[in-house]
């Protein structure tokens, strides 16, 4: 007899229907899955039957053949188990239910109790999408699965109790309440904890405003650290799209909070200087997401840049460009979003005293090229503002007045994209660091003393043409938080100030 449960499969952050054909015949006693499946779905069989001996069904002692699909697509991890219980279950008589509505999702133990998987929200939108109307899944993954409107969700504890639901002896109640994702979360630094620095913390808050990637170069203990970890605190709250695109690629990696529903604080990632760049990138057979793609709608903090590996820099340059990550294998081609406001930290010299105004430099100018040639230019182009963080006088650091609060800075700083968002209406760019080529020079229109002020700098500063159109983006963005229509001479004296560590100037400076 042949009996057909569905569930999904992911590919990258997509989605797709799986049957689980279950076929029990006459013959020595085997247990076969095909349909391209990875070792964890094989090891499904062993799963499957000691869950059903143990709970008390009639494990089926036949020629037991499973076939998963489409069975052109790779299969992987144990999210197969529940439907897989669920067609044997049909196809030994053991079940009588009308399930061809009903999508099973879940991995199980020896006892029979169901365990949470990754993916569980992107394999529910699809589910919906393809007009399923029921949805089981394990409990620890129901808060996911009631994010999507349009489909029931039952979450299945264990074996027992979802026979009981389809006999009618003890029907599972459909949840209906989204849990608090990250509304449990400690309270983000704040600002207001920062004592001087106020250079940069202007340079923060243009940052913020324009989504720009920003350098911190200062020597060590001078906030650069502490600055950028507070940078979560002054962005634009998330959209509903944000949300759900961040928490998709969060449910797939396997790095949602238990009962989250939805990520609606922006990511903030910070991959220590030994990552790999598939750490960085995203890698496996079939890549799951990395740290910058986990960073998507957020922050990737990066510190003691010149500590990381050539590579693992290198591989920053695409995805910072595009704003996705794509990836090559053998089995396809898979694209992650990284939409990330990179900020990057470093010390300008080994010793990291190179410019102190009161601790002497122990390196030589050789050594202090070096150091700072480990960042290439194509990257340090792609830092829109590189910001000098000097070290803190003593009177601020024990003053006791309170420096401005995180909040009033993120109300500049809502109030600047909220002209964005009328700005960019109707078109895929979001802030002011996504303008397109063919926008550029329209959005940001120069006056001629403008045009002329920015000409100095590009001759005296040896600047490419991508930091050319950088200053151009950060000077939209600082009149932006003037109100200004028009960007005025001093918006633009302002962007270039913020060019003063590109590579040329540097070595001058040497």
């Amino acid at each position: 007899m042949v009996s057909r449960s569905y569930s999904m499969g992911l590919y990258g952050l997509d989605s797709f229907v799986v049957a689980v054909e279950a076929d029990i015949s006459v013959g020595l006693p085997a247990f076969d899955v095909v349909g391209l499946p990875d070792a964890a779905v094989r090891e499904s069989r062993d799963r499957v039957r000691s869950a059903m001996k143990n709970c008390g069904f009639q494990f089926p002692v036949h020629k037991i053949t499973v076939n998963l699909g489409p069975a052109d697509k790779r299969k992987e991890g144990p999210i197969y188990d529940l439907p897989l219980f669920v067609a044997l279950m049909k196809a030994s008589g053991q079940l009588d239910a009308e399930i061809e509505d009903s999508v099973f999702i879940g991995e199980l133990s020896l006892t029979g109790e169901v365990r949470p998987v990754k993916g569980v929200l992107p394999m529910a939108i699809r589910a919906k999408e393809a007009g399923f109307q029921k949805l089981y899944v394990p409990e620890g993954n129901v808060s996911e699965g009631v994010v999507v409107e349009g489909i029931s969700v039952y979450p299945v504890k264990d074996l027992s109790t979802l026979m009981k639901h389809f006999c009618g002896s003890e029907e599972i109640p459909a949840a209906t309440e989204i849990a608090a994702a990250f509304t449990s979360q400690a309270p983000l630094p704040d600002f207001s904890e920062v004592r001087g620095q106020n250079e940069a913390k202007r340079a923060l808050e243009i940052a913020a405003a324009g989504g720009h990637n920003v350098l911190l170069i200062g020597p060590p203990g001078s906030g650069k650290s502490m600055l950028a970890k507070r940078i979560p605190s002054i962005l634009p709250d998330m959209t509903f799209d944000e949300t759900i695109e961040s928490t998709k690629i969060h449910s797939i990696a396997g790095t949602l909070p238990d009962g989250a529903s939805l990520i609606t604080s922006r990511p903030f990632r910070s991959p220590h200087h030994t990552v790999s760049p598939a750490g960085l990138s995203g890698g496996g057979n079939v890549p799951h997401p990395g740290e910058i793609s986990l960073a998507h709608n957020g922050v990737l903090f990066l510190d003691e840049l010149p500590e990381f590996s050539r590579g693992a820099m290198e591989v920053l340059r695409q995805p910072i460009e595009d704003g996705k990550v794509t990836i090559s294998r053998v089995n396809g081609t898979i694209s992650y979003p990284s939409a990330v406001m990179l900020v990057a930290a470093m010390n300008p010299c080994p010793c990291g005293y190179f410019g102190h105004p009161t601790k002497p430099c122990t390196c030589s100018a050789n050594a202090v090229n070096r150091y700072l040639s480990r960042v290439s230019g194509p990257l340090l182009d792609r830092l829109d503002l590189h910001i000098e963080v000097p070290p803190v006088e003593f009177d601020e650091i024990s003053s006791q007045d309170k420096a401005e609060s995180s909040a009033a800075i993120k109300s500049r700083v809502n109030a600047a994209r909220k002209l964005q968002n009328e700005r960019f209406k109707g078109t895929s760019v979001t802030c002011n660091a996504r303008i397109t080529p063919d926008m550029l020079h329209e959005v940001c229109r120069l006056s001629e003393s403008g045009r002329e002020l920015l000409k100095k700098a590009f001759e005296k500063l040896g600047l490419s043409a991508r930091a050319y159109d950088r200053i151009l983006k950060v000077s939209r963005t600082i009149a932006d938080l003037d109100q200004s229509e028009g960007i005025e001479p001093r918006h633009v004296a302002e962007a270039v100030q913020y060019r003063s560590l590109d590579r040329k100037y540097w070595t001058k400076e040497l």
